[in-house]
């Protein structure tokens, strides 16, 4: 029977990935990508020559279960990337995982980058405890969710875009009110990594004249 490796990769400065992960990679038979010119980069990079294939949130649904019975029925180890940090954190994997889990076929997740770990950690706000949301959805249900979140004692991490940053930071506002302690890091790992700490009004008012580039990562104070 084979196996399948979900393998963290650099949300930013490639020299965060693992001697593990660059050792796993380059003995992968099949690596499974959601961008497969994203990841094509990051093997020519480390001089990686392997196999492949696109798997993303499009085709997930009809790949997913074909992928775990051929590793149920083979003795070959599949890698699964995303772009950017960890698969299953906000980008696909959860199907995947969950076919092969299954078909009784073994599952390893190495340890690596993922983007809302150094953003709650150096936030300066409670880390003992926390909520991740990731990418509020952009209409159905948003609201109920922030009409939720409002409520929430827990810490709570969210992922952004630079497109609805400053939407998303005025519909916090409206639901959590002004003074609510934040943090936003943005470019994480970059030469421009910038992290605003303060009031939601406060962070708000710093983007609307500033720069709105790269991911962005909202953790929000709890309700006290």
């Amino acid at each position: 029977m084979g196996k399948l490796i979900l393998v963290p990769t650099p949300i930013g400065n490639l020299e965060d990935i693992t001697l593990r992960a660059l050792t796993v990679l380059k003995s992968a038979d099949l690596i499974w990508a959601e961008d497969t010119r994203v990841t094509q980069k990051l093997l020519n990079h480390f001089e990686i020559k392997a196999k492949v294939k696109s798997y993303h949130q499009h085709n997930e649904h009809a790949y997913a279960t074909k992928i775990a019975e051929e590793l149920n029925h083979t003795s070959l180890t599949y890698c699964l990337v995303s772009d950017a940090g960890t698969p299953g954190i906000s980008d696909p994997a959860y199907l995947l995982v969950k076919a092969c889990l299954a078909e009784g076929v073994e599952v390893e997740c190495l340890p690596g980058a993922t983007a809302f770990v150094p953003a709650l950690v150096k936030s300066g706000l409670p880390s003992s405890s926390f909520i991740f949301e990731g990418f509020l959805p952009h209409k159905k249900g948003r609201q109920t969710i922030l009409k939720k979140l409002c409520e929430e004692e827990r810490t709570i991490i969210l992922y952004e875009s630079p497109f609805r940053v400053l939407k998303t930071l005025e519909q916090l506002i409206e639901f959590f009110g002004e003074d609510r302690q934040a943090s936003v890091s943005r470019e994480l790992t970059k030469m421009f990594e910038e992290t605003v700490s303060g009031t939601l009004s406060e962070i708000l008012n710093h983007y609307k004249t500033n720069t709105l580039k790269g991911e962005f990562v909202i953790i929000v104070g709890g309700k006290k």
